[in-house]
C-alpha cells in the first residue's frame, strides 16, 4: 500500500510517500481501506515536533472515512464492506489503516461519504464541547475563536442550533467573515483588540462562554471579556504558546476555565464518543447542516495540503481523497 510518512520533524518537505505492506490486525481491531482522510492542525504540530514524540517512521493523521476490509473474527461488530468513519491506531495518511473497534463508527444509509469524511475530529469535538463541556443555553452569549476553521464552523452551527443569545466569531482577517455569518454568527471580529469589541457588543456584560483553540495571548485577553460565572474552554494550542492565568481572575469573578482534548478522550474514555455518535450522524444527514470543505487533495499532494493549512487561508476542512 501507499502511505505518507515522516522520518524526522520539520517542514512539509519531510512528508514522504512510500510503498509498504498492509498492516495486520489483532483482536478487537479492524482493517479499513481508506476513502478519505483529512488534515487537522494537530497534524502540523505533530509534523513539526511541537506535539508528537519522536517515534519514526511516523504516519500522521487523526481520522478516516472508508470501508471495512478485514475483521479479526466473527464476533466483530463489523463486517467486510461496512462504510465507516474511524480514528486509526497509527495514523491516517495511508491506503489501509488499523483501528480499534471502540473508535470505529458505522455510517448509516443516507449519509454522504464526502460530507461525513470531513467531520470525525471536528464534529465530535465541537458537539462534546457545546453539549457537555460547556453546554450552551439560550441566554448565553458565546465567543468562538478561529471561527472559519474546521472546528470553528462546527461550533458556530452548534451555538446557533442550541439557541445562543449572541454568537461572536473571531478570524484572522475579515475575508473569512462571510462563511461565519452564513453559518449563524451575529458578529465577526479580527483578533485586533477583540475583547474591547466584544465588551461593546455585549454592552459591557461580556460573553458567557469562550471556545478557545489558540491559547497564548488570545486566552489571556479572552478573560477580559468573559462575564462573571462564565466559562472559558481551552481545547487547543494553535498559537504555539501557553497562556498565563491569574487565580485572582477566577475566584473573584466566579469564572472558570476548563480544558478538553479529543485525543485524550479517545485514549482514556472512548465510550464517550460512542455515546454521541448517533447524534453526530443525525446532524450530518440533515441538508441544513453544512460541512464546509476548503479543498480536496490527493494523497500524493499531502505537502500542498499541509502548506495550505499553514497558510491559514482555508475556510472549512481540508480533505485528502485516497
Amino acid at each position: 500500500m501507499k502511505a505518507i510518512i515522516i522520518n524526522e520533524f520539520g517542514t512539509s518537505e519531510v512528508l514522504t510517500s512510500i510503498d509498504c505492506p498492509k498492516p495486520t490486525i489483532c483482536e478487537g481491531e479492524v482493517l479499513i481501506r481508506t476513502t478519505y482522510t483529512s488534515v487537522n492542525f494537530a497534524d502540523i504540530k505533530n509534523r513539526t515536533g511541537n506535539k508528537a514524540k519522536a517515534n519514526f517512521p511516523m504516519v500522521l493523521g487523526l481520522d478516516v472515512a472508508g470501508v471495512i476490509e478485514e475483521v479479526f473474527n466473527d464476533s466483530s461488530g463489523f463486517q467486510k464492506g461496512d462504510q465507516v468513519i474511524a480514528f486509526p491506531k497509527n495514523g491516517a495518511y495511508a491506503e489501509f489503516v488499523v483501528a480499534k473497534e471502540q473508535l470505529v463508527f458505522k455510517i448509516p444509509s443516507g449519509v454522504p461519504i464526502e460530507k461525513v469524511a470531513a467531520v470525525p475530529t471536528v464534529l465530535f469535538l465541537s458537539y462534546m464541547l457545546t453539549h457537555q463541556i460547556a453546554a450552551i443555553g439560550q441566554q448565553d452569549a458565546v465567543l468562538i475563536h478561529a471561527a472559519s476553521g474546521g472546528v470553528g464552523t462546527m461550533l458556530v452551527q452548534m451555538a446557533k442550533r442550541l439557541g445562543a443569545k449572541q454568537i461572536i466569531g473571531t478570524v484572522s482577517n475579515l475575508e473569512k467573515a462571510p462563511i461565519v455569518y452564513q453559518l449563524g454568527a451575529d458578529h465577526v471580529l479580527t483578533y485586533d483588540q477583540f475583547s474591547t469589541n466584544v465588551n461593546e457588543l455585549t454592552k459591557g456584560q461580556g460573553v458567557d462562554i469562550v471556545y478557545d483553540s489558540i491559547a497564548g495571548a488570545i486566552t489571556e485577553e479572552s478573560l477580559t471579556c468573559l462575564a462573571p460565572y462564565g466559562t472559558l474552554v481551552q481545547f487547543g494550542n494553535s498559537g504555539g504558546r501557553a497562556g498565563n492565568i491569574k487565580t485572582a481572575d477566577l475566584h473573584n469573578s466566579c469564572r472558570n476555565i476548563k480544558g478538553f482534548s479529543l485525543g485524550t478522550t479517545r485514549a482514556l474514555k472512548p465510550e464517550l464518543l460512542q455515546q454521541v455518535a448517533q447524534d453526530i450522524f443525525s446532524l450530518v444527514k440533515e441538508d441544513s447542516f453544512q460541512v464546509p470543505i476548503a479543498k480536496i487533495f490527493t494523497l500524493e499532494e499531502m505537502k500542498k495540503a499541509h502548506e495550505f493549512m499553514e497558510s491559514r487561508q482555508h475556510q472549512g476542512k481540508i480533505l485528502i481523497k485516497i
